[in-house]
């Protein structure tokens, strides 16, 4: 659908749980993803990465997708226009919690 609000709402229906990755204020369409998923009751984990991606960050994103038993992951967060190096950021934490869990 064209209608981002539809897409956001149906990502976070869709899935087990929804990770926000986040830079500066929550805002936008990612505050609306945060939105959809408290009020439809739907696992969500909130990581602020202004700090860049630490070792507790990458833990906790673990131990969430454990203790919720999460399959399907929506990964929801702003676009790179708007919070600049938040690309690169997904992309490490993502890439260091698969590396983990392969331990």
């Amino acid at each position: 659908s064209p209608d981002y609000r539809w897409r956001t709402r149906q990502n976070v229906l869709d899935s087990d749980g929804t990770l926000i990755l986040n830079t500066g204020t929550l805002d936008g369409g990612t505050l609306e993803t945060a939105k959809f998923a408290k009020s439809f009751r739907k696992p969500h984990l909130i990581l602020q990465l202004d700090a860049g991606v630490r070792d507790e960050d990458v833990q906790q994103l673990l131990d969430w997708l454990q203790r919720e038993s999460i399959g399907a992951l929506n990964v929801a967060g702003p676009r790179e226009s708007k919070r600049p190096g938040i690309y690169t950021l997904t992309c490490e934490i993502l890439e260091r919690a698969a590396k983990a869990e392969r331990l």
